[in-house]
């Protein structure tokens, strides 16, 4: 009797200490002082927003945000997918409305309404990314899965020192004149690259293929991100590059005059939607949620527009007089 008595006794401490040890396991795999954010490199760079947001952020919540670097938005999405049992992030900065039908139906995501979004948000931008085939038709259950904190139309930017001519249309660019002058980005990596090639399929639709192949000889290269593309272009590598209608205001805030134009096409622009989003999993789920309110908030929108080179989505945000270029 003693020995059976002994023996429940030590079996019931190793059965309370595995407990007490996997329960503390699990705690620590909870975190509470440090938030994981998945972005892209021009958005977490030196002189990019994502710095001064961090700073603002745990200045206000004591929040330690860490940034990993993907790359681009598509290499976002990927990386998250790839986790999607066991997700590290626990937000997405970099998400757009060409990329939000795939990150919507992969499960990945986790739905949250920040605090007064529907009064400084339009409802426009929160329904082209979170109801990709019909935002007219909004629902309450899939509003708020992706959040919206930029938005600007691709453009062709054109450096006017160049000997080229301006191209008026996309179907320019297929000139022989621009043998060689075009920098694009890699569509599998970019959200820019992807952009426009959502760009050539709305002008052209099935007959996308055979105005890629035409503007073959055109493309100098297709660059991994935005960020690598840019930089060639400003380094006079090319004439043009593809970018935004709001990238000129940059070179014109900081005193380089305005040799680099967005030029406005015959054919109409398309739009990119940026936004953020919390994983589905996430370690740090209330970390996340408070930066999300954050995010949209008046104070770190503000940044947006002398970092990020976007339109802020906060509508209230007031513009620099450089954004007078933009369209």
């Amino acid at each position: 009797m003693k020995k059976s008595s002994v023996s429940l006794l030590i079996s019931f401490i190793f059965i309370l200490v595995c407990s007490c040890f996997f329960s503390a396991c699990k705690k620590t795999d909870v975190r509470t002082n440090e938030l994981v954010i998945y972005s892209y490199d021009s958005f977490i760079g030196e002189w990019g927003p994502g710095p001064e947001l961090a700073r603002l952020f745990e200045e206000k919540t004591g929040i330690k945000v860490i940034y990993a670097d993907c790359g681009d938005g598509v290499q976002i999405l990927s990386k998250a997918l790839f986790e999607k049992k066991d997700p590290y992030a626990d937000v997405l900065i970099g998400l757009d409305n060409n990329l939000s039908k795939q990150a919507l139906s992969s499960g990945i995501l986790y739905a949250y309404k920040p605090a007064n979004i529907d009064e400084v948000i339009d409802n426009a931008l929160i329904d082209e990314l979170n109801n990709p085939d019909a935002p007219s038709k909004r629902t309450a259950a899939n509003n708020y899965y992706l959040i919206p904190y930029d938005y600007s139309k691709f453009a062709m930017i054109y450096n006017t020192q160049s000997k080229v001519p301006a191209p008026t249309c996309l179907e320019d660019l297929t000139k022989s004149i621009y043998e060689k002058k075009i920098i694009l980005m890699d569509p599998k990596t970019s959200t820019p690259g992807l952009g426009f090639d959502v760009w050539v399929k709305t002008v052209y639709g099935d007959k996308y293929d055979d105005y890629m192949k035409r503007l073959q000889p055109s493309i100098l290269t297709m660059a991994p991100g935005w960020s690598v593309g840019y930089g060639m272009f400003t380094n006079g590598e090319a004439p043009l590059v593809i970018s935004y209608t709001t990238s000129p205001a940059y070179h014109i805030e900081y005193g380089e005059g305005d040799q680099f134009v967005a030029l406005k096409f015959t054919d109409g622009h398309v739009q990119q939607i940026e936004g953020a989003a919390i994983v589905k999993g996430a370690k740090n789920l209330s970390g996340a949620k408070a930066f999300m309110d954050f995010f949209i908030s008046e104070e770190a929108q503000s940044v947006i527009p002398l970092t990020q080179w976007m339109f802020p989505a906060n509508k209230k945000v007031v513009l620099p007089e450089s954004y007078k270029v933009a369209f």
